[in-house]
């Protein structure tokens, strides 16, 4: 009994812990359009996240720039902020970049704004 429980622990910590999380703006251009979302994950987590909740911060962010909205763009990048035992990574931050579209405040224009 005691090897079926210790089994059923090592498997939860081997597969790790299903965490929904939020993007949050941490960054970007406005003079490039560019807008950097990033969420904060432990090395066992499994993020649930939404790509709607990111489009939507991300063409808020945009629309505040002047720009009418944003569309992803690259994949995401992935860095360790809290180094783990062995060489590992106990917390990682993980960014992910979005281009405004249309025209923006922040563009050149002809009335040099």
């Amino acid at each position: 009994m005691k090897v079926l429980v210790a089994s059923a622990l090592a498997a939860l910590m081997l597969t790790g812990c299903v965490t929904t999380k939020d993007w949050s703006a941490t960054g970007g251009s406005r003079s490039d359009g560019v807008v950097r979302l990033s969420f904060e994950m432990g090395d066992f987590e499994k993020p649930q996240l939404s790509d709607q909740q990111a489009i939507d911060l991300a063409t808020q962010r945009c629309k505040t720039w002047g720009y009418t909205g944003a569309e992803a763009f690259g994949g995401v990048t992935r860095q360790c902020v809290i180094p783990g035992g062995l060489g590992g990574c106990a917390r990682w931050m993980v960014t992910k970049e979005f281009q405004c579209t249309g025209t923006g405040a922040g563009k050149s224009s002809a009335s040099g704004q």
